[in-house]
């Protein structure tokens, strides 16, 4: 029997250079370099058939390789990670309706659980475009920073709309009972069709507004499932970062 079960694909997009952090998927943590984290990470999600790096920097690459991961490499134009995702899924041999999951790489910490989380709604749903995880605020500090973006979304878990700002805005600050503010994290499924797609929209007005690029797909009509996670999720974009989450791996043992 032939099995049209869509194969899920995890697909980790890293460029070398970075305004405030040259060369960071390299950065060491621990000992190791840190997309090696990442990789190692998405290693043991049980649902992955493949696990791949896409880079068009040779010195990655060879990094890469070096620990027996694999690559793929694409241009040097690309405006996005996105862009380079989607390069990668056609470079790679799966199908139109197969699962492509984006995987930042400058997130080491990250539970291996929210990979499926991430992909579920699309194995559930074949109609299903594209789907992201959010994680309910709990440091008040983050309502108002434009670096965690916030979301709202339907009765059934569909965004409405990502933001910069806080949403909802509670228009009686005195009003007991305060709004539950929700963060998006950073990890995306596509059905690989869709993501082809997705690339070739204009950009949105939206989009170009808050530079959020998943505001493009609600812009032009598609849905964007949000599933909640109770794993938050630690970016690292400075050096400093990195030397947090080396201390935490220090600690964890």
């Amino acid at each position: 029997m032939i099995n049209t079960e869509p194969k899920v694909v995890a697909i980790i997009p890293a460029r070398y250079h970075s305004n405030r952090f040259e060369g960071k998927p390299l950065a060491l943590i621990d000992g190791k370099p840190m997309i090696r984290h990442v990789v190692e990470r998405a290693m043991k999600v049980n649902i992955l058939s493949m696990v791949v790096v896409a880079t068009d920097d040779r010195r990655i690459a060879a990094v890469v390789e070096d620990f027996g991961g694999q690559v793929v490499m694409t241009g040097s134009t690309h405006a996005s990670g996105t862009d380079r995702l989607a390069e990668a899924a056609e470079l790679l041999d799966i199908g139109e309706q197969d699962v492509v999951v984006n995987i930042q790489g400058d997130q080491p910490l990250f539970a291996p659980e929210v990979i499926e989380q991430v992909a579920g709604p699309l194995l559930d749903d074949p109609a299903l475009h594209m789907s992201t995880l959010i994680y309910k605020i709990i440091r008040p500090e983050e309502i108002n920073d434009p670096n965690h973006v916030k979301t709202v979304f339907d009765c059934h878990s569909n965004a409405l709309y990502f933001s910069r700002s806080p949403i909802p805005f509670q228009r009686n600050p005195d009003e007991p009972v305060k709004p539950t503010y929700y963060k998006h994290l950073g990890f995306y499924a596509y059905r690989k069709g869709f993501l082809l797609t997705f690339v070739g929209l204009p950009e949105g007005e939206w989009e170009r507004f808050e530079k959020l690029e998943q505001l493009r797909a609600l812009e032009y009509g598609y849905s964007i499932r949000v599933v909640e996670t109770e794993h938050d999720s630690i970016e690292v974009d400075t050096p400093m970062d990195a030397k947090r989450v080396e201390k935490f791996l220090q600690q964890q043992g």
